[in-house]
């Protein structure tokens, strides 16, 4: 016998609609604070006990909740924030669905206290997931609300045990007002866990105080290492933080998105920021940021999931461009400066310059192209440990190279010492070599510290990149056209993607239901595998409509080329060697790191070479 369909019960009803909404006390707050910061507060108190399993206590002064309100604030579906259809197409707000308080109260005992700023009285109401006790009573209150929420999951047994121990519970909470706090500088926010202060987030709308506030939620080390940015561009404006590459994290923990005020971790947005960060940090690692994305709520799409986490773009390819292009140029514009504030200890500048051989020492594809342009390696000095000499030494690389030709035989312009130099230059004048290795300079601030090989390892990379790109995709056909078997939906794609691989240098053809066969291939990659760069080019195409597999590995192959056409660690440089590296750092984009990702130079002031030694005291 067929079973009828029935109506469900509204307690039930709201409880699924919890189950969406509510997954652990932070959800709670999460949904509490919106609803607190769409009411204009300036100021919200939050209390906690047990991790949020007792007690969650949210106070804000915001504009309050008319009583006659207070009532529909608990039903499913009733909000202030929509009334008609279009609103959906450009919502302003953080809460929008009108299902949060129906939600909660339907899984705890929970009290709203409430002064609206047209009413010189306040009302309170509670619910507990029953359809009774939901009467208005007087109560004495300062314009805004109080929300209590006590024994969360007290009616749900089967979803209270899977909460966690109340310290993890209580630092999820924590992780949700950190939000809170990075998306609204001008408001004081502040937390207590079982009475006791953990976070008093003080509002400022100047520079100094925005500074704080990211320091206090991300640290002190992460704001000196930031690079401020901020860009527009149709329509769309970004502003925030984004750390230089040699502060990433081995964790994706320091990375806060905001799109008009809400916080969201959306796959397009993370996809341009890694590609933002592709040249210039390990493989492995995570860069850090804070950023605001502002455009017209019309084109974004925030009723995409429950929980508001992820959103849709109407022009994803527009933002996914404009986000790369604004962090890409921020990081490349990175020069060194004179005053510039010493480089922070990473642990990314902790590895040692192995790294840099064990990320190339096994392509043989690399290897067969360096060897072919004619590259070969520098001799290592017989006494690695000799540290000073001025003779000069002609090192063999190919001509093409013009940078490090002008570094090996120097030049007129920077054959000058500091003692007798008249230009004032952000990286100073050489002083020698330590072991070899790494050059010592003096600016007006102190001494400059430089890896000389990672240092020239960028310039001869940025440099190939230029000339390359300066250029049309120089193609190679291939003695033997190699034939791949692919599955129907990729041999489509080929078909409707022939203009985008001739872009790249390639050309591949469709023979058959699910054959494909690859014709040319680009110069650079002729001895590359071009099975797994097509495969991989059509895994591409299929996710997101674009590939950047192509170029990827052409730089791979050009960074592996300028890797061993620097200048070679303990090879002997003169001093006019020195300083002509110095000037080239100076005016090449990303000179902060080389293409692993290694910082390139550092700084000691003399304040700290003062602390050194102590002096002063």
């Amino acid at each position: 016998m067929a079973k009828r369909i029935n109506a469900l019960d509204p307690q039930l009803i709201n409880q699924i609609a919890a189950g969406e909404v509510i997954e652990r006390p932070a959800s709670v707050v999460k949904e509490l604070l919106e609803n607190s910061l769409d009411a204009g507060s300036t100021r919200i108190d939050i209390d906690i006990e047990e991790g949020g399993k007792k007690l969650i206590r949210i106070r804000d002064n915001g504009h309050g909740i008319a009583n006659e309100d207070l009532e529909l604030a608990l039903s499913r579906h009733a909000t202030s924030k929509v009334r008609i259809l279009d609103d959906l197409e450009r919502i302003s707000s953080l809460g929008f669905r009108g299902e949060a308080l129906p939600s909660i109260s339907s899984v705890s005992r929970m009290k709203i206290t409430s002064q609206d700023e047209d009413s010189e009285n306040a009302w309170s109401i509670t619910g507990d997931g029953s359809q009774t006790g939901n009467e208005l009573t007087p109560a004495s209150h300062p314009q805004g609300t109080t929300i209590e929420v006590r024994d969360l999951f007290y009616n749900v047994p089967a979803r209270r045990k899977f909460l966690r121990a109340d310290k993890t519970e209580f630092n999820h909470i924590k992780d949700v007002i950190d939000k809170i706090a990075l998306s609204r500088f001008g408001i004081d926010i502040n937390l207590n866990h079982h009475g006791k202060k953990i976070s008093n987030y003080r509002g400022g709308a100047n520079a100094d105080s925005e500074a704080r506030r990211v320091a206090e939620v991300c640290g002190k080390p992460f704001v000196e290492s930031a690079i401020k940015i901020s860009f527009a561009a149709a329509g769309l404006n970004l502003e925030g933080w984004v750390a230089k590459p040699t502060f990433s994290r081995s964790q994706a923990d320091l990375q806060y998105f905001f799109v008009n005020g809400r916080i969201v971790r959306d796959k397009l947005i993370v996809h341009a920021i890694r590609q933002a960060y592709k040249d210039v940090m390990y493989s492995g690692r995570h860069p850090a940021f804070v950023l605001y994305l502002q455009l017209p709520p019309e084109l974004v799409d925030v009723n995409a999931h429950p929980t508001k986490h992820e959103v849709r773009f109407r022009e994803s390819r527009l933002v996914h461009d404009f986000i790369f292009r604004a962090i890409h140029n921020s990081i490349a514009d990175q020069r060194p400066a004179q005053e510039q504030p010493t480089h922070s200890v990473t642990e990314a500048a902790q590895y040692h310059s192995q790294q840099t051989k064990d990320a190339f020492g096994g392509d043989a594809v690399a290897t067969d192209l360096v060897s072919a342009a004619g590259l070969a390696s520098s001799p290592v000095s017989p006494n690695k440990y000799s540290s000073f000499s001025q003779s000069s030494m002609a090192l063999p690389v190919r001509e093409q190279m013009a940078s490090y030709d002008r570094l090996t035989h120097g030049s007129a312009d920077v054959e000058m010492s500091a003692e007798n130099g008249s230009e004032e230059h952000p990286l100073g004048f050489a002083l020698g070599q330590l072991h070899g290795i790494y050059i010592l300079a003096q600016n007006k601030t102190g001494l400059i510290l430089i890896d000389m090989h990672a240092a020239h390892e960028r310039i001869t990379y940025e440099k190939m990149k230029a000339e390359f790109e300066s250029k049309a995709i120089v193609a190679q056909p291939l003695l033997v056209p190699i034939s791949i078997a692919v599955s129907r939906k990729e041999a489509n794609i080929v078909e409707e993607s022939k203009e985008f691989f001739q872009n790249i240098g390639m050309e591949v053809d469709r023979m058959g239901t699910e054959t494909i066969v690859v014709r040319q291939v680009p110069a650079y990659l002729y001895k590359a595998d071009a099975v797994k760069l097509v495969k991989d080019i059509l895994s591409d195409l299929i996710a997101d409509g674009d590939s950047n597999r192509g170029r990827e590995a052409i730089n791979l192959v050009l960074a592996t080329m300028a890797c061993h056409g620097s200048v070679r660690a303990h090879r002997q440089l003169t001093i006019p060697e020195m300083n002509s590296l110095l000037r080239q750092m100076e005016q090449t984009e990303r000179i902060e790191q080389c293409n692993h990702g290694r910082p390139t130079w550092t700084q000691l002031s003399m304040d700290d070479l003062d602390k050194l030694f102590l002096r002063g005291r």
